[in-house]
Order: structure tokens, then sequence, then C-alpha cells
């Protein structure tokens, strides 16, 4: 740089240049915008401020539907791959139990006493004589072993063999002239429950038991038969059994009959394929409906879930009221408000699935969850008990003092969860975008338990009456196991003998009667009344049978 330049710079005085810089920084360069120009951009602050506030609340549904989609993806897992213990450790830190790192063994512990060996008086016993097979001696001087009391040991064994009677009718020609006679008679052939069939009665005995009662694949008992050296088509089975329908129809009506007199009913429903085109049927997908008094247990098969079939089967009810045992399903309710007749008693178990649904798909509630789990145990405990001290004969206010105590904690305990349920529901608004989804997921189960109170109080007013479905879903299991055997029913005949069998096996088990033998001396009447089905079938239906024939068909069928 020149002098000249250096000369004309005036010197460095500290704080003048500091002063214009702070300047500079607090005061930024002014820009002049039009009038019209401020007053857009004025009236677009509200608009991305409203903007604003849409993206917090669609980022924070978008978050719940994430936390709810979690919990389904756990609930399935759970479904899938194991149950989640209903237990809570007493401390966080504390590794909770599980059966697999357990130190105890699995079975009877030892040094535990036994129940002893199984006592089976109805088995039929087979002498066998072992003997030696050659005289012992004594080793010593050679003397014989002289015999002794004989020692008795033991085998269970089960034969099952196929064999062909091979029946000799004889046949006899007359030693007369007498005219309008047959000249040759023949003994008769014993009877068969079908007619014009080569199968006995003991084959469509193994073949109803094991598909309706055992509910294992008619394919199966084929190939067993076969590898016995009884081969049978598939088809021959089922030709068989159309025409073995028509024997148990009477017996399904008189179920019906006699369950039309009853006042208590457990109710459940289940799908039931139908492999059969039906008009103004759409699918195969049909429904399996059940319901069962204190005597009998019903099934009737459906192509619909609505509230047509409860319906039709409670309109021939004798008694002026009943109450009808089920889970919340709404055609339940709609058979309730068509049939004035009917209370609804709703089930305990689903409301207690519902808390434990919740602790499935969210962690954060198991605590929330297992504190109303042991609400409802409490109650099922004191229920219980009052049921030990219910003397049916009685109303309530007549039973004795160890009832009414029972009863009246039994109250308080119903009011207490009534008071917590509703101030929980007052207290939260559902509709409060600043409410979380696990506050949501309490309202909505809660909300559904006073929905339906009425109907989960009656066993309070009703002992008799359980507090849950259990007698209803135990029932229909059996069906459907025989659903994931053999897939439902090829052919609407079929489904309706299934229905009929399911009706006949569970009813004669309900009573205590073995069905195996219930079922041999019905087919063994059927076919002595020429392969129809008995006219007189009091000594077949449990209320109509005196206590001799009762016990009779309680014991295993007679094999000698």
């Amino acid at each position: 740089m020149s002098a000249s330049c250096q000369q004309s710079l005036p010197l460095y005085t500290p704080g003048i240049y500091d002063q214009v810089i702070d300047l500079a920084v607090e005061k930024p360069p002014l820009i002049l915008i039009s009038e019209k120009e401020y007053l857009e951009l004025k009236s677009e602050v509200g608009y991305w401020q409203a903007m604003h506030q849409k993206a917090i609340l669609r980022e924070k549904k978008l978050k719940q539907t994430i936390k709810e989609q979690e919990g389904k993806i756990r609930d399935l897992k759970s479904r899938l791959f194991g149950k989640k213990s209903e237990k809570k450790s007493s401390s966080k830190d504390e590794t909770k139990s599980d059966s697999s790192t357990s130190d105890r063994p699995r079975g009877q512990q030892p040094g535990s006493k036994g129940h002893g060996r199984t006592k089976r008086p109805d088995l039929p016993e087979k002498e066998e004589l072992v003997n030696f097979p050659k005289t012992p001696t004594c080793s010593n001087c050679g003397k014989l072993y002289i015999p002794d009391e004989s020692k008795e040991a033991e085998i269970l064994e089960v034969e099952v063999k196929a064999y062909t009677r091979k029946i000799i009718r004889c046949c006899m020609k007359k030693d007369c002239s007498c005219k309008g006679v047959p000249d040759t008679i023949t003994a008769p052939m014993p009877p068969k429950v079908i007619p014009k069939s080569p199968y006995g009665i003991s084959i469509w005995e193994a073949v109803l038991l094991n598909k309706f009662h055992y509910c294992q694949p008619t394919n199966r008992l084929v190939n067993q038969y076969a590898e016995l050296g009884l081969p049978i088509s598939p088809g021959s089975i089922a030709g068989g059994l159309k025409i073995l329908k028509e024997l148990f129809q009477p017996v399904y009506d008189a179920l019906y009959s006699h369950q039309m007199t009853e006042d208590r009913f457990h109710n459940d429903e289940s799908g039931w394929k139908v492999f059969e085109s039906i008009e103004g049927k759409i699918g195969n997908r049909w429904w399996l409906w059940v319901s069962r008094s204190a005597s009998v247990v019903y099934f009737q098969i459906a192509p619909g879930r609505g509230a047509d079939v409860p319906v039709e089967h409670f309109k021939n009810i004798e008694r002026q009221k009943i109450i009808v045992i089920c889970d919340r399903y709404s055609a339940y309710k709609s058979l309730a408000r068509q049939l004035d007749f009917i209370i609804l008693a709703f089930c305990w178990a689903h409301v207690r699935r519902d808390f434990l649904d919740a602790g499935k798909k969210y962690p954060e509630l198991e605590e929330w969850v297992l504190s109303w789990i042991g609400k409802i145990g409490e109650l099922y405990h004191i229920n219980n008990l009052r049921r030990k001290e219910f003397d049916q004969k009685l109303p309530i206010q007549w039973q004795a003092s160890s009832f009414k105590d029972l009863h009246e904690k039994l109250v308080e305990k119903m009011d207490a969860i009534a008071e917590e349920r509703d101030v929980f529901i007052e207290t939260h608004n559902p509709d409060d975008p600043d409410s979380n989804l696990l506050s949501n997921v309490k309202c909505k189960i809660l909300t559904s338990l006073q929905n339906h109170w009425k109907g989960l109080s009656v066993f309070v007013d009703h002992p008799e009456v359980p507090m849950d479905n259990n007698n209803g879903e135990s029932s229909i299991r059996n069906p459907v196991t025989g659903r994931k055997n053999f897939y439902g029913s090829g052919s609407l005949w079929s489904s309706q003998l299934a229905a009929i069998m399911f009706s006949i096996f569970q009813t004669i088990a309900l009573c205590g009667l073995n069905c195996n033998h219930w079922l041999r001396s019905y087919l063994t009447a059927c076919a002595e009344n020429h392969g129809k089905a008995p006219d007189d079938l009091s000594l077949f239906l449990p209320w109509e049978m005196n206590e001799g024939r009762r016990h009779q068909l309680s014991k295993p069928p007679d094999t000698s």
C-alpha cells in the first residue's frame, strides 16, 4: 500500500468501531414491503398456526395407532407362541418364576402319597394258568418241589378283532301232502340294523362313537379296519350313516321336547363347514348352536348366526320365565328383546378376558388389570361359598344365616365394583383429544361392564345361576375338536346327523349313562324292529327310565 493511502486512513480509536459493530448486530437492515404484501403475510400466520396444531394432533394419533398396533402384535404373538402369566412378581427386580426354570420337577413329587392301583370292577376276567416247563427240584439234594398256594398277577389287555359271522340257517321240508303250506321253511336271519347291509351292529356302533363321541375322522377307522383284514369303502359308510340318521331322529325330537320344559340354559355357537351348495346360501360356513339345560344338551345346525335361530328354538318353551346364560353376542340381546320371558345372564369369564387381553396388549396396564382380575376372583370365591350354603327349595329371604352373611358380602362387593367403575367413567372423557390411548382402553372395558351390568348381576338374586357360561363352552368343545379333525360336513344331511349325534351322546353322558352301552342297546332295538326306530322310546330316554334301567346302562356293555 502506498504512503499516501496510509496517511488518508484515520487512526483507530477504541470504542468508536465497537459501537458501530454493535449497532449493526442489534438493528438488522430494514426491508421495505408494500402494505398489501404485509397484510397477506399477516393473514397467513393463523393458517400456518392451525396447520401446525393439526400436525401435532395427527402425530399424537399416529403414535396412539402405533401403540395400539404394537398391542395387537403382542396379543397375536401371545396367542400363537404362548400365554402370558397372570401373576405378578412381588418386586420389579425379582425375576418372574417360570416352569421352565423352576427346580421343582414336573408330575408327582417323590415321597408324596399316590392314589394306588385303579380298581376296574366292570372288566371281565380271563384266567390263564402259568406252570413250570419242567418240574423244579432242589439244587442240593434233588428232591421235587411240592405244590403251594398260587400267586396272582394282573395284566390289562384290549382285544380288537374283525371277524365274519357265518350264519347257517336250518332248512326243513314238510313230510306231509298238505296243500297251501310251504314245502320248505328256513330259520329267520338274525336282526340287522340296516337290513340290506352286510355290516353288523358292532361296526355301526364303532363308526358313530368314533366320529361323533371321540371326534375322529371316519377315514382313520376305515384304515384301522383295513389293517385288521376288514376293508370298507368310505361310500358304504356314508350310505349307512344316511340311513341311520332317520333312526335317531325320534330321539332327537324327544330331547327337544323335554328341554322345552326346563328353565335354565347355557347357550353358545361356533362355526361349522357344510360343503354343499344350498339355494340362497353363499359360501360353506354354517353355524353349530348349542343349548344346554339341566338334563339335555341340544345341538342344531343353521346357515346363519342371527337371532332367528335361538328365537325359533325357544318359541315352544313351556315356562313363564327362563334364564339363558350366554356371552354378550348381539343375537342373544335381540333374543331377549323379541321374547320377553327370557332373562339374559352374561358371562363373567368374558369380562375377565377383556381385562386379560388389555394386559397382554399393553404391559403398562398390568397393575391395573391385575387389580381388576383380583376383584373378579373375589366375586367368584364369595359366590362359590354362598352356593354351598344355598338351599334351592327355599327363597333367599328364608335361607340360613350362613348364606345371608355371604350374600350381603357379595352384594357389598358388587356395589364397590360398580362404584369404582362409575367414578372412572364419569371423570374420563373419551372424546378429549388430550386423553391417551391407555385411558381410552380402560374406559372402553369399564363402559362395557356398565352396559352389561344388569345381565352380569343375575346370579346375585338367582344363586342357582353360575357366574359364567363354562358349561355351554365345554359342551361345544368336543364338536370343535371334531371340526378340526374332519373339517365339518360334506353335505347338509351329514351336518344334521352330526347335530343329532352330538346331542344324543352329550345328553347321555350328562345323565351319567354309558354312551357305548346305550348305543348298542338302541341299535339292537332298531334291528329287532326291522331297521326302524323303536316304537317305545321310554327305555332310552334318561328321564323316563326306572332306576334299574339307569343303573344297567351306566355300566359298560356286556362283552361275554
